[in-house]
């Protein structure tokens, strides 16, 4: 990779002529980031996809294969694309967009054609799970906005996979913000198998040249006694509950000032009683419950309007109104003084104080200091939309909210938030008020002023707020806080969490030798313990939920991938020494232009769950699993079940293969005649107290598709955590066993269930070579399929049985006639097998017109909740 000194643009094959600014920061962070998986820190607003768009060209020039790019949500990986069309030169249509919007089968036929996917990492997990892609051939993977790479984040497993799967790996995390502290940072690095930390800071000299200064302005409002009287009502209420609570035992504290952490707490303990067995655990989490909505309400009016706590009460009432409403909700509505505080925000006309300052600012801003833009953010969609109302009268103003349609508010599609942004970018209009969907990567333009209205206790989310302003030009920040109330406390986490991560990145930037080393006696210690698990285990598989589990498995996919990186990073595995040289001869001459081509497009709204398993929501199907004579096991995924780690877990697993399928039965198949439905404790419950009736019309199905239904029963507390008679409970498993001939295991948590499912199918498919039947689809696609359909179902015959007999007798006409001796010359029918054939063909039918004779198709007589007694 050279420069032309002329113009001071990046020139290599893959890249488009005089597009890429010489900056000599992103060129020395490129340069070390082709050695190594590597962590990029960089300031929002630099370009750290430029950093992982040179890093690519690289590799794909040099190793060719295919890069993965991986961003949070669908705009962010259409900013993405379409950066990369313009930055590279190869043909656009070599650069395919992988969301859950574009189907399954299509995804897996581009993925075989392009040399860069740009993904969002849902959908790649998915179609990894189901063996529809391979990371064999990808070369470098990017991870946008690193920082998500923790717990059950799709960016921990995509990253296991790749590492283990990879030829040639190489990773690239990207990040304003990676971590609050060092043990955070580490922990991504970990989770993304990532042994280099690159950071630059404002500080450096380097990047100085392109950022400005951003000062933050705090704006203290004080609230007028009519908004203050409905917050204390409020608070009389929580109060209340609060002394209700602690008869209970669960809490010392009664005042309304309490902490998230304080009630977590009091969940916890009132999980306690209900694991006991005593009733008042249930009393007590419904007035838990409706302590969190009287303390939405409250923040609700305290930090943001008046408005937003009228719409907020709006719904609660409709909640209570409408059939299974919770006692909570209906409580909550009823009583008095919540009801008189529904009054008084109903018949508040003042303007809240938050509103006047925002458009005081805002005149300040684009009137008297003669700005184009502002952006005014705000954690409320009800309160956005008020502002919005309110500030058109003297502003042209728009909107930009999530996708989501949350609590009644309508969202925006994808297309009208690009269209908004294009729009704002093009001077249309002058402000947007937006939630937290615009406050991460996603390139909205630069602005004059950044209003928060409201403190952001998060340091990520408030660093990537103020990197909206002060890109080109000295930018503003203000923050407005409400005296007397939570904003107070906000302000205050705010503060210390933000200097904790200044602190943090300049302090990362000096230990960054100190944590490489780390990262390094980490991956040594992992390739020591090799071979000392079972495996499976990928860093979100912990059975607490608390997103903090041990590696208990497959320890040595890291440091294997790890060591063919440093491998392929020598001279002789890359071609040479000259392309480092290239660089960093590049870097020392890197120009001052401006980045008139680049797009900073970081990570992008928070939407997480954009992309599930929904998006691949197909027709269900009655599924079989083969492993067509390879020496794998298949096992066959219903798409509900991504939301547990299983999945995840079996597909880590060598000799395993899994398949994603929308199951018309069952959750798990193991073999043609095993199949698997997962119920947790408290939704096998949940069947014998009504509010789910499906599992014995399940096993039903099963009884009629499959020869070995299982249902597993995963958790502990089958018999405490709820107010039911264990007779009740054994009657529902003995109904299973008994009328429906469904096999019944239990198991401790995910992980066992995840063991129990890899021993079921490896147990079929190797030790008894348990093929493929169409026993249980629905409509034979084949009329071979369809004739050993008909044959298969007779008992004892089975689907390699029936194959053997309709090659040997041509027709299911020639089996159906054939004499017990003529059965018996074909391989695999004995005595006892032909006595069975005939025995069935031959009989009588005898009807009984009382009902069935052994009860397999019976409907209410099988369903022990007509007879055990709950209700």
């Amino acid at each position: 990779m050279a420069a032309t000194s002329e113009d001071a643009y990046v020139d290599h094959p893959l890249l488009s002529p005089s597009f890429i600014e010489q900056r000599r920061y992103q060129l020395s962070l490129a340069s070390a980031a082709m050695d190594e998986h590597t962590l990029v820190c960089l300031p929002t607003g630099l370009g750290k996809t430029t950093v992982s768009l040179l890093v690519t060209a690289e590799r794909l020039h040099e190793l060719g294969g295919r890069s993965l790019m991986l961003a949070p949500t669908k705009p962010l990986v259409q900013q993405h694309a379409d950066f990369y069309r313009e930055a590279l030169s190869i043909p656009d249509d070599d650069i395919v967009v992988f969301t859950g919007e574009v189907r399954p089968d299509d995804r897996a036929a581009l993925w075989e054609d392009a040399r860069i996917v740009i993904a969002t990492p849902q959908v790649v997990e998915n179609d990894l799970i189901g063996n529809r892609i391979s990371l064999d051939g990808v070369t470098h993977l990017t991870f946008d906005e690193c920082h998500r790479a923790t717990g059950d984040y799709s960016y921990v497993y995509i990253a296991e996979r790749y590492l283990a799967d990879a030829s040639h790996p190489l990773v690239t995390g990207m990040s304003a913000s990676p971590g609050g502290d060092k043990e955070a940072i580490l922990q991504v690095c970990e989770n993304l198998g990532l042994s280099n930390v690159e950071v630059m800071t404002d500080e450096d000299a380097d990047v100085a040249d392109y950022t400005h200064d951003t000062e933050v302005e705090w704006k203290r409002i004080e609230l007028p006694d009519q908004v203050l009287e409905i917050r204390d009502l409020l608070n009389d209420v929580i109060s209340d509950r609060l002394e209700k609570l602690k008869e209970l035992g669960v809490t010392r504290k009664t005042s309304p000032d309490l902490s998230q952490k304080e009630l977590n707490g009091m969940r916890a303990e009132l999980q306690k009683l209900i694991n006991a067995g005593k009733s008042e655990g249930y009393q007590g989490m419904s007035i838990h419950a409706e302590v969190m909505k009287l303390r939405r309400a409250v923040e609700l009016v305290e930090t943001q309007s008046v408005e937003s706590v009228r719409r907020y009460f709006e719904r609660q009432r409709n909640a209570a109104r409408s059939s299974g409403a919770s006692k909570a909700s209906q409580r909550l509505v009823s009583e008095p003084k919540v009801r008189k505080a529904m009054r008084e925000a109903e018949s508040y006309d003042g303007i809240h104080p938050k509103f006047s300052q925002t458009r005081i600012l805002l005149a300040e801003t684009l009137g008297i200091g003669g700005g184009e833009r502002v952006i005014v953010f705000t954690e409320s969609r009800d309160t956005a939309e008020a502002l919005v109302d309110f500030l058109a009268e003297s502003f042209h103003v728009r909107k930009f909210v999530g996708q989501s349609d949350t609590d009644g508010s309508e969202g925006m599609s994808q297309k009208e938030q690009q269209e908004t942004l294009d729009d704002f970018r093009a001077g249309e209009f002058e402000v947007l008020v937006s939630t937290s969907v615009a406050e991460e990567g996603l390139d909205v333009p630069e602005v004059d002023l950044v209003l928060f209205f409201e403190p952001v206790p998060t340091a990520i989310r408030s660093i990537q707020r103020k990197g909206r302003t002060g890109r080109q030009a000295e930018g503003r920040v203000v923050v407005l806080l409400a005296e007397d109330t939570r904003d107070e406390a906000f302000f205050w986490i705010s503060r210390r969490r933000e200097r904790e991560m200044e602190d943090e990145l300049r302090d990362l930037k000096g230990v960054a030798d100190e944590l490489e080393r780390e990262l390094a006696e980490t991956t040594l210690e992992a390739f020591e313990g090799e071979g000392q698990s079972s495996g499976g285990g990928h860093g979100h598989g912990d059975a607490d939920g608390d997103g903090n589990a041990e590696d208990d498995g497959d320890a040595d996919a890291t440091p294997t991938a790890t060591q063919a990186s440093a491998e392929q990073s020598t001279p002789a595995a890359n071609g040479g020494s000259a392309r480092d040289s290239s660089l960093t001869d590049f870097a020392s001459s890197a120009g001052e232009h401006d980045g008139a081509g680049e797009t900073d497009a970081d990570a992008g709204p928070g939407a997480t769950g954009d992309d599930s398993a929904a998006d691949d929501a197909q027709e269900g199907t009655v599924a079989t699993a083969d492993s067509e004579g390879e020496d794998v096991v298949e096992l066959v995924v219903d798409q509900r079940e991504l939301d547990s780690t299983i999945a995840r877990d079996l597909s880590t697993r060598e000799g395993i293969r899994t398949r994603l399928e929308t199951l018309a039965v069952g959750d798990y198949v193991c073999s043609d005649r095993v199949v698997v439905e997962r119920k947790t404790v408290s939704d096998f419950l949940d069947t014998l107290t009504g509010k789910d009736r499906s599992l014995f019309g399940q096993a039903r199905d099963m009884s009629r598709h499959y020869a070995r239904p299982v249902v597993i029963i995963e958790g502990d507390g089958l018999y405490e955590e709820r107010n039911i008679h264990p007779s009740a409970i054994r009657g529902a498993i003995a109904s299973l066993a008994v009328d429906f001939g469904v096999s019944v295991l239990h198991t401790r948590d995910e992980t066992d269930t995840t063991e129990l499912l890899a021993t079921l199918a490896s147990r079929e498919q190797t030790e008894r070579d348990r093929t493929v039947s169409v026993h249980g689809e629905k409509a034979a696609k084949t009329l071979d399929e369809q004739q050993e359909y008909v044959v298969g179902a007779i008992a004892d015959v089975g689907p390699v049985t029936a194959q053997s007999l309709l090659a040997h007798f041509g027709s299911v006409e020639a089996v159906m006639t054939a004499s017990e001796e003529e059965l018996q010359e074909v391989r695999g029918v004995g005595a006892k097998t032909a006595e069975r054939i005939r025995e069935v063909i031959g009989s009588d039918y005898a009807y009984d017109e009382s009902g069935d004779e052994d009860g397999a198709d019976g409907d209410d007589e099988n369903d022990p909740s007509a007879e055990s007694g709950t209700d």
